[in-house]
Order: structure tokens, then sequence, then C-alpha cells
């Protein structure tokens, strides 16, 4: 479901009075989807224009990652989500958002980006994996 972006005021005032609302809801403060970012077999980008003009880049389907160890970033290959802060099941779905962590090829590493709204998923090494 689409998002809305307003606050939504109390439907009566402090004195117990009835409130009516003076504006309707507005296109303005109506959001987008949400852009599950899932593993995929291909790495999949969607570009969409933003109010104002702008430009927004959207991850359907991620395979790969920008790792950084803190002094090189190499791109890797995603193998799983491990652990999700936002929802513990798009761990179990294989979403991938800001601050996940994924198995990747190096071994563990935190996403940073947001690959929903950036079109690139970028991480920072935690841990080497176990040989």
């Amino acid at each position: 479901m689409v998002q809305y972006h307003k606050r939504s005021k109390s439907k009566s005032s402090g004195s117990g009075g009835r409130r009516r609302s003076a504006a309707d809801k507005r296109k303005a403060h109506w959001g987008g989807f949400f852009a599950h970012a899932k593993l995929g077999a291909q790495h999949v980008v969607n570009a969409f224009r933003t109010r104002g003009g702008q430009k927004k880049a959207a991850v359907h389907h991620a395979l790969y990652a920008n790792v950084s160890d803190g002094k090189n970033v190499q791109k890797t290959k995603i193998l799983t989500v491990k652990d999700s802060p936002d929802n513990r099941h798009f761990a179990r779905e294989n979403v991938v958002t800001r601050g996940a962590l994924v198995e990747t090829e190096l071994g563990l590493a935190k996403v940073t980006s947001r690959p929903g709204q950036h079109g690139v998923v970028n991480a920072v090494l935690q841990g080497k994996p176990k040989a």
C-alpha cells in the first residue's frame, strides 16, 4: 500500500468539540511503494522521477555489493541476508535494507547505503568468513 506522509490531527478539540478538516488529502503528501531490494539472479535497478524533477534509482534485485574493508573497495557477490534490524522477516525473505548484515564472498558485511533509494548496495566488512 502507498504510504501517506502527513500526520493526522485529532478529530476532537480539547474541549470535546468536533473538528472539521479544512483541506482534503493532497497528492504531495502521498509517498511511493517500498522497494523490496531482494536477492536475485541478476542485478535489476529501476530509475524513477521524484517530486521536483529529481531522479532516484531503486534496486529491485540485488546480486552484488561494493564492500569496503577500510582501505580497499571490492565488488562482491551477496550470498544471503543474515540479519536485518528493520524487520526480522526481511532476513528470511532476503530483503536488503540499510543496516542489514549480508553474507558476501569476502565475509559478513553491514549495508551502509539505501538500496531502495540509491540504486546501489554499499557495505562495510564486519568479519572474515570461517574457512
